[in-house]
């Protein structure tokens, strides 16, 4: 199996047991307040502006596609990240490690996965910048700071202070690091 279906299989595994956590502890699927300005194929119902709607994590059909970026950073991307950002729309999810609590960070729609594309490449050109190991971000910690980024040659998920070199390697690969989290509801 390629990496990057293992990643793709480790988010399917995630947000199931997310969904199946919400599910218990609140007897529906995750709310989020709708906002006609940033509308999702997420959304499982049509609600007013600023009403809660339930949502759930829709597939990308097609993957969606970083040539773009990859062409202006001159740079091919690791196709974790490309399966984990391209493979499904959905809201942020929480989750635990046993070092701590995070958020995973998602494209809701396609205007924010555009949105998302300009803070990668805005992310990749400080790491340049800075001469520092392209690394690319993927979650926020509880921790000040500190956010958690795949390093672009070799894969690994890293913890790394903003604007600073990784500090801290986290697991081998994506998916390893994906089937290591537990949700928080």
């Amino acid at each position: 199996m390629s990496s990057s279906q293992a990643v793709k299989d480790a988010l399917i595994n995630f947000q199931q047991k997310y969904l199946n956590a919400f599910e218990a502890q609140h007897q529906s699927l995750p709310r989020v307040e709708h906002d006609s300005d940033w509308p999702s194929p997420c959304e499982q119902e049509d609600v007013p502006d600023m009403t809660e709607v339930r949502w759930l994590p829709v597939e990308c059909q097609p993957e969606l596609d970083f040539g773009n970026i990859e062409s202006a950073l001159e740079l091919n991307l690791h196709p974790d990240i490309k399966a984990y950002y391209g493979s499904f729309y959905s809201a942020n999810l929480a989750a635990r490690t046993g070092e701590g609590d995070l958020e995973l960070l998602f494209a809701w729609s396609p205007k924010d996965f555009e949105r998302l594309l300009e803070n990668l490449l805005g992310h990749v050109w400080m790491k340049r910048k800075l001469r520092q190991p392209v690394t690319l971000f993927f979650a926020v910690t509880d921790m000040n700071d500190i956010n958690l980024t795949v390093n672009n040659e070799t894969g690994e998920v890293w913890a790394e202070k903003v604007g600073k070199k990784p500090h801290r390697k986290v697991a081998d690969s994506l998916s390893e690091f994906l089937e290591m989290l537990e949700p928080v509801v």
